[in-house]
């Protein structure tokens, strides 16, 4: 690419002002190529029709003005940002500055450090190659049979626990069994007789550990592991998208901080950048408040929040009020769940006319209050688990089923049950065994999902 004129100088301010972050590669690329990159995560994905349903999704947003996809950055070492090519030179002067803050965002907060530390640093690279692994599978076991097991898997892929590492051994073949009390009189004596102590470890080597131990909401792990009749090429597919997901989990968890962080440093640079002409500054400072403007084209009022608007409000206020430094800490310790709960408080909520609301099947919208924490909660709650809904195994029976649990009451929520349905024979193709899941329908009533169970 023609290296933007103010790359350089721009990277300089950024060290000056005390930002640190991974070499950054800069490409300047087709809005297509933004799009199809922003839909599939990655510029070389495993193919999925899926891919294709949100493509057109977010062409339509698009074409109705909803939407401009100014760049697309991925976290690494180094990092790698698509900047695209109908972008003005004003523009991508601020698009730089933006995706400084976020390589200075995702080289220090911890989430972001602990999935590079376990994903790798080269996602892209490794994005690329579990495409051509999964082309390679395609070729051998046939189309169909991998595009079933890709539906299964990606149908389950915000199903990872961010509790758990990447790589984790498989569960104790044998429960913990605990030592007894010690014996005394008759007992001690009795215990010390020939043979006795050999039987009580002998005892202790057959306590078989249940599967799972506990409930467990890795489902992709879990699926991997102990599905009873999965193909290695099968579990190789699963557990790719499950690291994909490991990636993904600080993008998500941690949306409105980092992007806030990344807009109230390309204001910042762009402020203190003497060498940008004066109708430049100008031009980009209107694509600034493009960015972090609260509403979508002309409207005064909307249903969702901008991440953007929101972030860079938060952060402004917090070096203003406690200074750079403990915002940094802020920045490095914290995600979206306690930056919410912590620092958005009634008065800034009122200033930003912010409110809960809630919306009925039929279409009808109620606006309810202005309660900080209802407030809190209607941020967060799409953001929980990756916006999915909260579901572990409960057991694997001795007949191979697959038991799964709704967490309704951490959700808040019931499921629509036709599309759970619908999920549940995704994973049921690779299971091969019955699957039922436990939970509650969309009138919060208890309903158990069994799919693979033959009638008599």
């Amino acid at each position: 690419m023609k290296r933007n004129p103010y790359c350089g100088p721009l990277e300089q301010l950024a060290h000056d002002q005390g930002l640190d972050f991974y070499p950054v590669e800069f490409e300047v690329v087709p809005p297509s190529f933004m799009m199809e990159v922003a839909v599939y995560g990655f510029p070389v994905r495993m193919p999925h029709w899926s891919f294709g349903v949100r493509y057109i999704y977010q062409l339509v947003q698009h074409r109705m003005g909803h939407s401009k996809i100014f760049e697309v950055v991925f976290p690494g070492n180094p990092g790698r940002a698509y900047l695209a090519n109908t972008n003005t030179i004003q523009e991508n002067a601020l698009v730089i500055a933006h995706v400084l803050g976020h390589a200075d965002f995702s080289k220090n907060n911890l989430l972001f450090q602990r999935a590079q530390e376990q994903a790798g640093y080269h996602v892209v690279e490794q994005a690329a190659a579990h495409a051509l692994h999964i082309e390679n599978a395609a070729s051998a076991h046939g189309q169909k049979r991998v595009e079933t097991v890709l539906d299964a898997a990606l149908a389950l892929e915000q199903h990872i626990d961010d509790n758990q590492t990447l790589s984790r051994p498989p569960y104790p073949v044998h429960a913990a069994v605990e030592d007894p009390p010690p014996a005394e009189g008759f007992r001690k004596r009795f215990a010390s007789l020939p043979g006795e102590a050999l039987r009580k470890v002998s005892g202790h080597e057959h306590v078989h550990a249940p599967v799972p131990p506990y409930p467990e909401y890795d489902l992709l792990w879990f699926i991997a592991h102990y599905a009873p009749e999965m193909e290695d090429w099968e579990r190789d597919i699963f557990l790719a998208v499950r690291e994909e997901s490991f990636y993904f989990y600080p993008v998500f968890s941690c949306q409105i901080m980092n992007e806030g962080w990344a807009s109230y440093w390309h204001a910042r640079l762009l402020r203190e950048a003497r060498f940008l002409p004066n109708d430049h500054y100008i031009d980009a400072l209107r694509a600034h408040s493009d960015v972090v403007r609260p509403f979508a084209g002309e409207h005064e009022i909307a249903l969702q929040i901008n991440p953007y608007h929101l972030g860079f409000v938060l952060w402004d206020r917090l070096v203003e009020d406690r200074g750079l430094d403990k915002a940094r800490r802020i920045m490095r310790e914290e995600d979206d769940s306690s930056f919410v709960h912590n620092y958005l408080d009634e008065e800034l909520a009122a200033e930003l006319g912010l409110f809960s609301y809630s919306a009925k099947r039929c279409g009808e919208i109620k606006v309810n209050d202005a309660d900080i924490n209802a407030i809190r909660e209607q941020i967060l709650s799409p953001r929980y688990h990756f916006g999915a809904p909260r579901i572990g195994v409960a057991q694997l029976r001795t007949d191979g089923t697959l038991d799964l649990k709704h967490d309704a009451i951490a959700d808040g929520r019931g499921l629509d049950t036709e599309y759970a349905r619908k999920v549940l024979e995704y994973v049921h193709c690779v299971w091969r065994r019955p699957v039922e899941m436990h939970t509650l329908d969309e009138r919060n009533r208890e309903t158990v999902i069994k799919v693979g169970i033959k009638s008599h």
